[in-house]
């Protein structure tokens, strides 16, 4: 040893560790100064004296040298002796780092302390020890290493060790070790390593403490006067301190740890465990890392072995843990308190290390200064073993005949403390509202074991709610407990099947380590809960609650059988022989009872006194119970392992419970076991193979568990062996018993559900399918789910899917009980689905996935089904199958407007009787014509591809073109020209299409009669042409057509080549003002137009046949510009083209016409006038070349053709023509299928998103329906306004059946009021839709053929447009938005037969078109939509408009923005209760359900009040409209008075008609009514008026703020004009019942140059008016001065003829905006009254 490197001058570190260095000190002193001592001696004596024992005793001692020390022990040496150490080590590191230290070496991580002195490295390694008590290291731990063992370093396991820091190169490469360089101050956590900290309140209060005790001056560093006294206790003191600091931290981390204690045996010694999991979850740290990793460590497991004993010394950890916890829980966050405390614990600490004050002063020799600096240092001597060795057994001698010293050690009971709950209250109220939720489980459990069903179903939900709730899961095994008897409560089914839900979702919340002992509560009842399947069968409940993570758990079998055993152990020693055995867990027993460790400990004192065999017998008895535990835990293991239907071993392999190190818990799972009647396969026999496989597995982990729990409890081997092989026995036996349970639970019949409820059919409409039992889910519609809007949830739903010949239907009742009662009811027409997925749905919350199918409709429905487990699959799939051959029918006769009627077998066979011959040959002849006509050309209609056209050449033609083209192709032309010899069948078909609607609606127009061609009076510019009568030259044209008169039949043959499917343009409409026309056609054939309009300069290389058809197409659009009465000059014209693509570009950022001079009027957007700026028309054409400057001429064309821009490429104007292209780009019929899906995508979702309002919106415009739905209008505007200011024009948009069918249509119904009528918007659908070929059977995919299209809604979104132009003009339209909702869902619904095929020549060919009138009186079944209309307007007013008022003539603008538009509330409503309205007859065939409640109980005043739901009841039937309501109750009183019900039509024109002749009488200052008539002229657009629409009539809610100001004075032309009110009253008020505020006579002065009148007033505040009258008498109102035009009163003065005898004080004068009116009253006072009164009125409004 070098010389002073043992300075006795340092600090001691150890009370033993001083005496022995003064000794060696003293030693060296001997040597160096060469002291007269015997070394020898010395060193005999140092070895041989004697220590004493612990306990606190002092001894003196000497080596022989003259030297003296005392040798003082602690008092109580379970306590770490620390001296200075801790607090030096703190000093060096700092608190934070010392903390992380700390936590580093109680998680197991490996610590390396650098310093360069050794003594250092020792005291830092001894305080880190001294900091973890009460826990013991238990890995490596050396305080110095020596240089040799530096590779010990790379172990993998923990260690603490210190190393000198001329070895810190070698400490580098470490990777995850903790450094704490102790003469730096640092401590270096690599990267890979994550030291978990203490929990959070504890860290804070630990740091809060420990800066106290080191820093006190901290606290007082911000005072302006610091108390002077404040300065850190001594070093030895601090130290103690900061242990103190650290103790308290111990207590708190495991305060209540002894309740958490199973002694399994008491003797021969104790063996005791520690249920960790419920320590964890009763302190709620289960998630805590720090906490979990102490309790895993090996130094716990020390802890619990040593301080587990019940009976024991006890030392002041022990009684800090069980007296103070109390004490330190008061004292949170009181700084002062908890320093007292930490100075307390801090003496006793120090009192045990110096138990006496040091009287003796040790004396040592020292060596003299500087004696080692010496130069002849001698060497050490050779000192003489013998001597040495004689000296030690004299000592030895000495001692064996001194009595031994014993040290007497104080045993007792150890306390346990307050049990955890106890300190924890505050984790109770996290549930504040918890009381009521337990009372709520009670009720169920006690109605479910009363047999109160129906009262348990309404309570279920709640509970299952509650159990997120871990005291209502505790309440729920406590109630359940109380219903046991004898171990065994027999339930029936429907009990069973309540307790099994409630213990599932009771379960489901549970973690693998069951820490709140919600699975050992129910373990015992898993095994007593039963029914009865059959005589000798008895089902229990562990076969349904199998599907739960903790079974396979070993840890929680391992805690759950310890804490039987203790159960148990605890009973055989209790005296009292009645003891129950089932009881708890001792936390949960009452207080007097002795818990399991307090007997422990009387067993233990009286242990050595009991005799030998004694001891024996009860060594015996333990061993034995625990070996029938170990049995009794193997069934139940056995029980919950194996599944009901060991074929199906869902749980063990998912699991991997056989191999050996699945003891993680790695097995998560959501689902939970469902009711018990399941749908497992058909087959029930299970293959060998396969059970063996699962016997196996659960024998292997039975096993694993036996030995584990065996061992630690020390069963004797034989009985180990014994259990090994009855285990396989075990399980094999209840693998059979288990069987035959569920050959029997499959048997039995299913739990009681809600009957079937049948859904009311149509007339002929059948079922094809009986309904399947499903749940209706809901489907991201939040409403009916009980969403946004509140209300209890009705879907999920429970009910039945019914399939009949017409609909899909779903009914049933709400799953949640608090709205049981009510119906729900969805469907929709199996012609419009769209889109049918299988889906796998989760249909209830304790059931497994069940098999469901989505389907959706284009009606805005979405059906999301679950089939019941009780619906095989096979029958789903039947349902899918039958489903889709309703759907997809072979043929048109197949679909439901055919079959209805019919039975469904004979729906694919042609009728066997013809009912009408004449109609059915006519409708053969006609068909047989038309092919033979066909036949006749050398190409079909649909193939013709004209041959390639040259550039066209000069104008002049050679004549004989003509006859080539005729030659080569040889028409009949007998069946293309009206002749005088038709046939009597074909005369017949003549008078057929005369009657139909397109050529009603042409003589209505003025466009010709059918005449024939001799009498045909030549000034009229068109004709009605017979040419396509037999559908030769277009099929999907109507028979008659609307030509130029100068156009002969056979050009039209040729014309209609250029034309895509022969649609060549003919005239549609006529504007009755301008004469100009509206035309529609398909597209041109990709080339032709080319022809048409490129420049003429070019030579050709000669004559061609092509050149002269597109000759005659040029005549053709000649003819039709002539038609034209006042541009048959070849006047200056105006162009358009301006309006490019550039402008109508689909991304519908569309800008205006350009154009310039009179086209600005052309308000297609407002913001023309300034978009008229040059540089755009100034650019450059297509092909590059600049503008032409003609372009800029005022000029207007005669005739616009607008066409697809894809087609009119390179077309260049020609100045000499009168007819220009707009070309434009539209969206094609993909994108608005596509567009259709993603708007049904974002009106039904089909599943909930996380945030509705945002998705809808972005999904809406993402989906570009309305920029469609804009571009249609904006389109249709230009077009309006073309017509408007008389140039004709050619719609000629793709095949010239779908977008140009709808601005087609659009633009007559925006230019024509007839249209806007019922009847005339019937006979612009038949014209424009149904006569000009619109393909509704094509489009709408209702045949096998279509289904590859899919469905594109051209018709909906037609209607659609219409939809908003209503919106904007509530005024102008006969009908209601109901009425478009209604042919919206029947067009797709083929109920009737209207929309049914492509067009008239496919009707006829199935004899649909005229065979309506001769079957009337067959079918009561309505065929056509029309008629069912009419029938229905006659009966109710749903498709009227109460606000209808039309202008006469009016042109209808709407605004096409997309901010105008409006969402279609029809894609959004639904009416659960009764399912779509538009099938009137089943809607009213329902009873009224309002009245009920008000028969039952006539005692209780009943409210008259309904809550609505908006997804639920039928508003306008629940709250139908004012004006509906007054009809119906008229209706209703007529009938009561035995009268004939007059026709609300006809009741409702009287009363108009009526209101008009009041309204003449009243004179010209009020309206006559504001509805009736046109009141609203100024503003028509719907400012003020809304009509809230509804399923059947509609709701008035009319606003005061429109502008609809009644006179005709200037003001009132302001927009915006305060309307006079009493208009408003005026409809519903006559005269005589007015309201008169105040009235009298009055002075009034006649307008200019008239004499002072008496006159009555009165003063009528309701209307707000002062009205006069010439005598009291008078009913006859004179005039009327509105108060709202009132802008003073003041006093006047007398004028000219004023009466003399009056006070000039009672004249006053009263301001309006119009006149000053001149008063006068008999005297003072009243005038006084007058005025006041009238200025009342003026300040109330």
């Amino acid at each position: 040893m070098s010389p002073g490197s043992v300075p006795s001058s340092w600090p001691c570190s150890s009370l033993l560790c001083s005496p022995l260095q003064n000794s060696l000190g003293l030693i060296y002193t001997i040597y160096v100064d060469g002291l007269s001592v015997s070394l020898e001696n010395v060193i005999g004596n140092l070895l041989t004296c004697t220590i004493p024992i612990t306990g606190g005793a002092q001894r003196t001692i000497s080596l022989g040298a003259g030297d003296r020390q005392v040798i003082q022990t602690p008092i109580n040496d379970s306590l770490p002796v620390s001296s200075c150490s801790v607090a030096l080590l703190f000093r060096q590191l700092g608190i934070t780092n010392v903390l992380f230290l700390f936590c580093a070496a109680l998680t197991e991580h490996k610590i390396l302390f650098l310093s360069s002195s050794y003594q250092r490295l020792t005291d830092a390694c001894r305080a880190l020890l001294a900091l973890m008590f009460p826990l013991k290291y238990s890995f490596t731990y050396v305080p110095i290493l020596p240089a040799q063992l530096l590779e010990v370093l790379s172990t993998p396991t923990p260690f603490i060790i210190g190393v000198h820091s001329i070895f810190q190169s070698e400490t580098q490469e470490l990777l995850d070790v903790v450094i704490a360089d102790l003469d730096g101050g640092t401590v270096n956590v690599p990267e890979c390593v994550h030291i978990s900290l203490l929990p959070e309140p504890l860290l804070q209060q630990t740091r809060e403490a420990l800066s106290m005790v080191l820093d006190p001056e901290l606290e007082v560093a911000d005072l302006a006067f610091p108390p002077s006294t404040i300065s850190a206790s001594s070093l030895k003191m601090q130290d103690k301190e900061i242990r103190a600091v650290f103790l308290r931290l111990f207590a708190q981390l495991l305060q209540g740890y002894r309740w958490c204690l199973h002694i399994i045996r008491i003797h021969p010694e104790p063996v005791i465990r520690f249920h960790k999991a419920a320590f964890l979850g009763q302190r709620g740290l289960t998630e805590d890392d720090f906490l979990t990793k102490v309790l895993e460590g090996m130094a716990f497991a020390g802890f619990v072995t040593e301080r587990g004993a019940p009976y024991r010394p006890i030392d002041l950890f022990d009684e800090l843990v069980a007296y103070e916890v109390k004490r330190m829980k008061a004292e949170e966050g009181n700084k002062q308190k908890i320093l007292r405390h930490i100075k307390e614990l801090a003496e006793k600490l120090y009192k045990n290390e110096n138990p006496y004050p040091a009287v003796t002063m040790h004396k040592v020799q020292k060596p003299t200064e500087g004696c080692h600096l010496r130069l002849h240092q001698k060497p050490f001597p050779r000192l003489d073993e013998g001597t040495v060795q004689w000296i030690i057994d004299q000592a030895t001698a000495k001692l064996q005949t001194a009595p031994p010293a014993v040290k007497a050690e104080k045993k007792c009971m150890v306390p346990s403390g307050p049990p955890i709950a106890a300190i924890l209250e505050r984790n109770g109220n996290a549930l504040a509202n918890s009381a009521r939720r337990l009372e709520v489980v009670r009720n169920c459990i006690s109605y479910v074991f009363e047999n109160k069903m129906l009262e348990a179903k309404k309570l279920f939900p709640a509970v299952l709610r509650a159990m997120k709730g871990r005291a209502a899961r505790h309440c729920l095994t406590q109630e359940l407990h109380l219903h046991v008897q004898q171990n065994r409560a027999v339930l029936d089914h429907q009990q069973f099947d309540f307790v099994i839900r409630m213990m599932n979702c009771c379960l489901q919340d549970c973690t693998a380590m069951d820490e709140h002992g919600i699975a050992a509560a129910l373990l015992p009842l898993v095994t007593a809960f039963c029914r009865k399947l059959s005589p000798g069968i008895t089902q229990f409940a562990y076969s349904c609650v199998q599907e739960h993570v903790v079974w396979t758990n070993i840890q929680f079998w391992e805690a759950m059988f310890y804490c039987d055993v203790q159960n148990h152990i605890r009973a055989l020693y209790l005296d009292s022989a009645e003891e129950n055995h089932t009881e708890q867990e001792s936390a949960e027993e009452p207080q007097e009872a002795k818990s399991a460790l307090e007997i422990a400990s009387e067993q233990l004192r009286l242990w050595p006194t009991m005799s030998r065999e004694k001891q024996q017998e009860l060594i015996q008895k333990e061993e034995s119970t625990v070996f029938s535990q170990a049995i009794h835990y193997a069934n139940r293991m056995s029980y919950l392992l194996l599944p009901l239907d060991t074929s199906k071993n869902r749980l063990l392999r998912s699991s991997g419970l056989g191999d050996v190190e699945s003891v993680s818990n790695s097995f998560v799972t959501n689902s939970i076991a469902g009711s018990v009647a399941e749908s497992y396969d058909t087959e029930s026999g299970f293959e060998d193979a396969e059970s063996s496989d699962v016997a196996n597995s659960v024998v292997r982990f039975i096993n694993r568990f036996v030995d584990k729990v065996c061992t630690e409890s020390g069963v004797t081997n034989e009985h180990l062996k014994g259990l090994h092989v009855m285990i396989p026995d075990i399980v094999q036996m209840h693998i059979e018993t288990l069987d035959a349970v569920h050959r029997e639970s499959k048997r039995l019949p299913p739990i009681q559900k809600p009957k079937l409820l049948r859904p009311n059919l149509l007339l002929g409409e059948e079922c094809v399918m009986e309904g399947l039992r499903v749940y209706l889910m809901p489907d991201g519609r939040e409403e009916a789910a009980g969403g946004s809007v509140g209300g209890p949830p009705l879907l999920p739903a429970e009910g039945a899917v019914f399939l009949t010949t017409y609909r899909i239907i779903f009914k049933g009742t709400p799953t949640d009980p608090l709205v049981g009662e009510q119906v729900v009811i969805r469907s929709f027409p199996i012609a419009s689905l769209t889109k049918e997925k299988k889906i796998s749905i989760q249909a209830q919350a304790d059931q497994f996935i069940q098999e469901g199918l989505q389907l959706r409709s284009c009606t805005f429905q979405l059906l999301k089904i679950a089939f019941d487990e009780e619906v095989a699959s096979d029958s789903a799939e039947i349902f899918r199958k039958h489903l889709h051959k309703l759907r997809y029918p072979q043929h048109v006769r197949g679909t439901f407007a055919f079959t209805v009627g019919q039975s469904p077998k004979q729906a694919m066979q042609p009728k066997a009787k013809e009912k009408n011959p004449s109609l059915r040959t006519l409708s053969k002849n006609l068909v047989k014509n038309a092919k033979r006509t066909i036949g006749r050309q050398y190409v079909t209609r649909k193939k013709y591809t004209p041959p390639a056209w040259e550039q066209r050449g000069s104008q002049h033609f050679p004549e004989d073109n003509e006859d080539e083209i005729s030659v080569s192709e040889e028409l009949d032309r007998s069946t293309l020209t009206p002749s005088s010899t038709m046939r009597p069948s074909e005369k017949m078909t003549m008078t057929h299409v005369v009657e139909r609607a397109c050529c009603r609606d042409y003589q209505r127009l003025g466009l010709g009669t059918l005449s024939s061609s001799l009498t045909r009076s030549k000034n009229e510019p068109f004709r009605i042409s017979t040419v396509n009568r037999m559908y030769a030259i277009c099929r999907s044209y109507p028979g008659l057509l609307i030509v130029p008169q100068s156009i002969q039949d056979n050009t039209i043959q040729r014309i209609s080549r250029c034309y895509r499917q022969s649609r060549f343009p003919v005239v549609c409409w006529r504007n009755s003002r301008t004469k100009a026309v509206l035309l529609r056609s398909g597209g041109l054939h990709g080339k032709g137009v080319v022809g048409l309009f490129k420049s003429q300069n070019a030579p050709t290389p000669g004559p061609s046949q092509a050149d002269s058809t597109s000759l005659e197409q040029e005549k053709y659009l000649q003819a039709i510009i002539n038609s034209m009465p006042h541009y048959s000059d070849a006047g200056g014209r105006n162009t358009l083209s301006g309006f490019t693509s550039a402008h109508m570009s689909s991304a519908g950022k569309w800008g205006s016409i350009r154009a310039s001079g009179r086209m600005s009027s052309y308000a297609l957007n407002v913001e023309i006038g300034s978009r008229l700026a040059g540089k755009d028309l100034l650019g450059t054409q297509h092909n590059g070349t600049p503008a032409e400057p003609s372009f800029l001429r005022q000029h207007r064309a005669s005739l616009y053709i607008i066409g697809d821009k894809s087609q009119l490429k390179g077309v260049k104007p020609d100045p000499l023509q009168h007819w220009e292209v707009v070309p434009i780009e539209v969206f094609d019929v993909r994108q608005v299928k596509a567009s259709f899906k993603k708007l049904m995508k974002a009106c039904v979702p089909g599943c909930p998103s996380s945030d509705p309002s945002v998705a809808y919106l972005r999904s809406l415009e993402e989906s570009e329906w309305l920029s469609q739905i804009h571009k249609i209008l904006q389109i249709s505007v230009l077009v309006v306004e073309l017509l408007d200011t008389g140039s004709s024009v050619l719609v000629s948009l793709e095949d010239g059946w779908d977008i140009t069918t709808q601005v087609v249509s659009l633009v007559q119904l925006l230019s024509d009021p007839y249209y806007r009528t019922l009847e005339g918007f019937r006979l612009l659908v038949e014209k424009e839709w149904l006569s000009f070929g619109h393909r509704f059977s094509h489009r709408g995919a209702q045949t096998l053929a279509g289904q590859s299209s899919g469905f594109a809604p051209i018709f909906l979104q037609f209607l659609d447009c219409v939809h908003q132009i209503h919106l904007q003009f509530p005024m102008e339209f006969e009908f209601s938005q109901y009425y478009l909702k209604f042919l919206s869902y029947h067009y797709i619904s083929n109920r009737f037969r209207t929309f049914l095929l492509d067009s008239d020549y496919e009707r006829i060919e199935l004899g649909l078109l005229y065979e309506e009138k001769g079957e009337r009186k067959g079918q009561q079944v309505s065929k056509s939509i029309w008629d069912y209309i009419d029938r229905l307007n006659k009966k109710a007013p749903i498709f009227f408009n109460y606000l209808y008022a039309p202008e006469d003539g009016e042109v209808l603008r709407p605004y096409s923005n997309i901010s105008n538009l409006k969402v279609w509330d029809y894609y959004m409503e639904e009416t659960l209760s009764e399912g779509p309205s538009y099938d009137w007859e089943l809607v009213q065939g329902q009873p009224e359900p309002v009245e009920e409640p008000d028969r039952q109980d006539t005692a209780a005043p009943q409210s008259k009040r309904r809550i609505i739901w908006p997804c639920y009841d039928n508003r306008s039937r629940v709250e139908p409209d004012a004006i509906s309501k007054l009809l119906e109750e008229l209706h209703n009183l007529e009938m009561e008075l035995g009268q004939v019900p007059e026709r609300w039509k006809d009741t409702w024109d009287k009363v108009k008609a009526s209101q008009r002749t009041e309204g003449r009488q009243e004179g010209s200052r009020t309206p006559s009514s504001l509805l009736m008539s046109s009141g609203l002229s100024h503003h028509r657009r719907s400012l003020g008026v809304y009509l809230q629409e509804s399923g059947v009539g509609s709701t008035l809610n009319l606003s005061l703020d429109s502008d609809t100001s009644s006179t005709s004075t200037p003001s009132s032309g302001k927009p915006g004009a305060r309307r006079s009110t009493s208009t408003l009253y005026s409809q519903f008020q006559m005269s005589e019942s007015e309201n008169r505020s105040y009235e009298g006579s009055l002075y009034k002065k006649g307008a200019f140059m008239k004499p002072w009148k008496p006159r009555w007033f009165v003063l009528d505040k309701t209307k707000h008016q002062l009205r006069y009258y010439d005598s009291r008498m008078d009913t006859e109102c004179k005039g009327v001065i509105d108060l709202a035009d009132v802008e003073s009163i003041t006093p006047g003065t007398p004028t000219m003829g004023a009466p003399k005898t009056v006070d000039e004080k009672a004249f006053f004068d009263l301001k309006t905006t119009k006149r000053v009116y001149n008063f006068c009253a008999q005297d003072v006072q009243l005038a006084q009254q007058w005025i006041d009164r009238i200025q009342s009125c003026l300040s109330d409004a």
